[in-house]
């Protein structure tokens, strides 16, 4: 890229962040009916202007091969008129939530009379950088607005036409709401050198989070200068005890491997007690190839599932995003929680099992930012845990964990109230 070029970008990036500092300023404060009212009318017109959608995700997806996308990548591509309801009812959702900027979380009066309050505030700027899945851009604006928060949106270019038309509609709607102009902004260059710039800018930007393939997060978490929600795979695993119901067991492994197989949350491993493998592998195996999963297992796997493959470590840790499952036969309880435990992703893990003490055990010892007990991995969602839309999945510890939805974009800040009090000398 000629310096000219590049300098005219780093300007250009850098206008982007100032703006949306400012309007995160005035987001800060903005009542909670105005929010609203920006979050409703954006459900209106994506319904209204449906088929200018569609039409703008056509060209995206007819240029698909062009950017040598999988399957999977297509699929979180794809766009319907059922999916741009959903972003409807995701946003009507959030709107829905009470406003978690001004809550006090706690609060307390000292000995001395000062009233100590601990007040939930924004975080400022969220810059969000994400592939494929246009469906995400509304609801990332969404959780932004309703948190208080100014955000900037970078797609990818495989969605370039469909991001755009999303974009004009959340503009219009702004407008009419009488928010800040700049409170949502969708980068409009392509260049892949805008990324490092915006990541660059922590003066400007309070959070960077990458939404994609494991190799975009790692990118954003090696050279972001602020913080970064993030989780780099989703590893995630059913374990059949021995005291499972085993009906439930192979409807809980078919829906979570094979619902939408492209998605985090869709189980990549299966374990199961050896106790109960004779009966269940063959009629869970049988299920699984029926739907065109390719079985990689160990070798009690292979013995029980004649069609299975040989599986070996990377097998055991792989996120397929695809048709394709591992599974290793265990002993025992502790030895699921071990397996899960070096081979997982810290995302979602689940237990199938009538023994409660079992699932307990599993629950409390198995490190992971969401933890099932008789049900689907699928259900680590932010709207399917009543956070509305989320932005994102974090494995991290610090600061939010888990979906993240509108509490988890703020942080908080403590307010004092004293009566002219003065602090002793000691």
């Amino acid at each position: 890229m000629p310096v000219a070029q590049e300098r005219n970008l780093e300007a250009y990036c850098l206008d982007v962040a100032r703006r949306a500092k400012a309007a995160s300023a005035e987001l800060a404060v903005a009542p909670g009916a105005l929010k609203n009212a920006f979050l409703l009318d954006l459900a209106r017109r994506l319904r209204a202007e449906t088929e200018e959608l569609l039409a703008a995700n056509a060209l995206d997806l007819a240029a698909a091969a062009s950017f040598r996308l999988s399957d999977a990548q297509i699929d979180r591509l794809r766009l319907s008129a059922r999916s741009v309801e959903a972003m409807a009812v995701a946003v009507e959702e959030v709107a829905a939530l009470r406003d978690p900027v001004g809550e006090v979380i706690e609060s307390s009066i000292r000995p001395n009379g000062l009233e100590v309050l601990k007040v939930r505030v924004p975080l400022g700027v969220v810059f969000f950088i994400y592939e494929s899945r246009p469906n995400v851009t509304s609801d990332a604006a969404a959780v932004c607005v309703k948190s208080g928060n100014a955000v900037i949106l970078r797609g990818g270019k495989e969605a370039a036409h469909t991001n755009q038309a999303i974009a004009r509609v959340m503009s219009q709607a702004a407008l009419a709401a009488g928010l800040p102009a700049d409170a949502v902004q969708l980068v409009d260059t392509a260049q892949r050198e805008a990324v490092g710039h915006f990541l660059a800018l922590e003066e400007y930007i309070a959070v960077a989070i990458p939404r994609g393939g494991e190799g975009l997060i790692r990118r954003v978490a090696n050279e972001a200068r602020m913080p970064v929600i993030k989780h780099f795979t989703g590893n995630c695993h059913i374990y059949v005890d021995a005291a499972a119901d085993l009906d439930m067991a192979r409807r809980i492994t078919i829906n979570a491997k094979c619902q939408r197989m492209g998605v985090c949350n869709a189980a990549e491993s299966l374990v199961v007690h050896a106790a109960v493998a004779a009966e269940f592998l063959p009629r869970a195996g049988a299920a699984l190839t029926e739907r065109g999963v390719e079985i990689r297992g160990d070798e009690r796997t292979r013995e029980l599932v004649p069609e299975a493959r040989e599986a070996d470590e990377t097998d055991f840790a792989a996120e397929y995003l695809g048709p394709i499952i591992s599974v290793k036969v265990v002993g025992s309880l502790e030895d699921a929680i071990e397996h899960v435990n070096h081979y997982g992703s810290g995302h979602t893990e689940a237990i199938i099992t009538s023994d409660l003490a079992a699932a307990r055990r599993f629950a409390a010892r198995v490190d992971s930012s969401a933890v099932m007990v008789n049900a689907s991995t699928r259900f680590n969602d932010g709207g399917e845990l009543g956070l509305g839309a989320e932005i994102g999945i974090s494995t991290d510890k610090l600061h939010a964990r888990g979906p993240c939805g509108v509490k988890e974009l703020t942080s908080y800040k403590y307010v004092v109230y004293g009566n002219g009090h003065l602090k002793d000398e000691r």
